[in-house]
């Protein structure tokens, strides 16, 4: 019982909460007295013992959350692994799922099914069809397209509880609290999906590919989808875990973790430290910038000016004369989705491009998750921290709507928009199967110098469910995953050689 107390009282000190060795002890007779099994008495209690000043209470409310907060595992794909995957037939040709190519089969709706039309489109229903087909295959369990182990009944059946259950087993089997590198996030990831089973589901995927037929590789092709979100999930739970149990030595280790971390994955205790690194991220990139536009801003030398300035020297070259340089200053957008998870990414981009007053060109900034609003005045009069909170709270609680979201960015800023302008999109591309208004962004692509898309997911998901980024991205210069503060350092500082 003293384990997990000893572990969280190790976090509570990797975020300056000062506990003492009779705290300590304190806190092992209170747990004794309440047990585990009210999470909010705990919470209380613990409270009540181990923090003292108010700084202290909130970090520990962090932690406490961050701590016995159980995983979230889900393998649910959106019926998006049959109709953006390629299976194959038993003769070893290809047919895309859910499209009704090929031999014709799924190309006509069956008994009780919708016709396209009934608020189902054809291949939305085909892949539902092809997923329902592989569920079935997975639990009938007749020959070659059985599903033999646990982990991968699991996935097909996405329970939930017993993945949480068995992730949190094998984190403690593997002992993930010892993590101490954050290079070790890899290896602790591999290790934690070996001990949930992961080699007897590759045993089953190899089976599947080799002897399964058609509805063998739609089966496989699902189980390797929920494998790899499963995987991205367990590498999500190593990072906040290695937030709470690093033992960094010194404020340098600390911080360059925090560069390479996912930012959604960054918790409200570390707010202060990362406001801290982006703040030096940007006095770096200002230096750097600075120094170049002092170099350049002189312009060529001025001959004419220069030989009829120095006659009086009978033609000694004492005084140079330049040519003027007009600096045309161009223009930044900035399009933030503040929806769910993407409002922390939202969040860290303006800290950074407010960051750099001193060599980015004038910011307007505009926020949605429904419909989109101009927040740029209140960046200019209001504190970085107060503007970024208002910010949130009152544009992050709309469900998402990207076409929505640019016809209001045409009607507010259109007309400012020229072939200097460089426009920012952060967002998902998550669509809530909406209307992508993917004109409105080709208007946009033809009017700006540069219109680039930070995607805060992994490439892999760009296209699952209803993201719509092969549609936005068509008409953006560049599309790059952006997730972390060194993949927003890159980004940031590449925009600056260009403006």
């Amino acid at each position: 019982m003293e384990r997990p107390i000893t572990q969280f009282i190790d976090a509570l000190r990797m975020a300056d909460v000062r506990i003492s060795p009779a705290e300590t002890l304190d806190a092992f007779e209170a747990v004794e007295l309440v047990g585990y099994d009210d999470r909010a008495l705990l919470k209380d209690t613990l409270r009540l013992v181990l923090p003292k000043t108010l700084d202290e209470k909130l970090a520990f409310d962090a932690c406490f959350d961050a701590y016995f907060a159980p995983p979230d595992l889900d393998t649910a794909n959106d019926g998006a692994d049959a109709a953006d995957t390629t299976g194959r037939d038993d003769t070893g040709g290809e047919t895309t799922a859910g499209t009704g190519a090929g031999d014709g089969e799924g190309a006509q709706p069956g008994e009780g099914e919708s016709e396209p039309g009934n608020g189902a489109t054809a291949p939305a229903a085909a892949a539902g069809d092809a997923a329902d087909a592989a569920d079935r295959s997975a639990k009938s369990g007749d020959g070659a397209v059985e599903v033999r182990s646990t982990l991968g009944r699991l996935i097909i059946d996405n329970d939930r509880a017993e993945l949480n259950a068995r992730l949190v087993e094998a984190a403690n089997a593997v002992g993930l609290s010892d993590i101490k590198v954050f290079t070790q996030k890899g290896l602790y990831t591999r290790r934690i999906m070996d001990a949930m089973g992961q080699p007897a589901l590759q045993d089953d995927l190899r089976r599947l590919e080799d002897n399964g037929g058609t509805d063998g590789h739609r089966l496989a092709n699902r189980l390797r989808l929920g494998r790899d979100r499963l995987r991205e999930q367990v590498r999500d739970y190593v990072e906040q875990q290695f937030l709470l149990h690093a033992d960094a030595d010194g404020m340098k280790l600390r911080e360059e973790m925090l560069r390479k971390v996912k930012l959604s994955n960054v918790d409200q205790r570390n707010f202060k430290l990362i406001s801290t690194v982006v703040e030096r991220m940007a006095k770096k990139l200002i230096a750097l910038h600075s120094r170049r536009r002092r170099v350049t801003k002189r312009g060529q030398l001025h001959i004419q000016r220069t030989l009829r300035h120095n006659m009086s020297y009978d033609g000694a070259i004492f005084d140079l004369r330049w040519k003027s340089t007009k600096v045309d200053r161009p223009k930044v957008f900035a399009i933030c989705d503040v929806s769910g998870s993407v409002a922390a990414y939202a969040r860290f981009m303006l800290m950074f491009l407010y960051s750099l007053e001193a060599v980015m060109p004038k910011v307007r900034s505009f926020a949605f998750s429904s419909e989109l609003a101009e927040v740029t005045a209140l960046f200019e009069q209001e504190d970085l921290e107060t503007a970024l909170n208002r910010t949130l709270a009152e544009h992050g609680g709309g469900s998402t709507d990207y076409g929505q979201a640019l016809a209001d960015f045409k009607r507010l800023a259109l007309d400012d928009v020229d072939n200097r302008s460089t426009i920012i999109i952060l967002g998902d591309g998550r669509n809530n199967y909406g209307d992508a208004r993917a004109e409105l962004l080709r208007e946009l692509y033809e009017r700006a110098k540069r219109v680039l898309w930070l995607n805060p997911e992994s490439p892999r998901s760009w296209n699952l469910g209803d993201a719509e980024m092969r549609k936005y991205g068509t008409y953006c210069h560049q599309v790059a995953e952006c997730n972390s503060l060194l993949h927003l350092e890159r980004v940031v500082g590449n925009l600056l050689k260009t403006v």
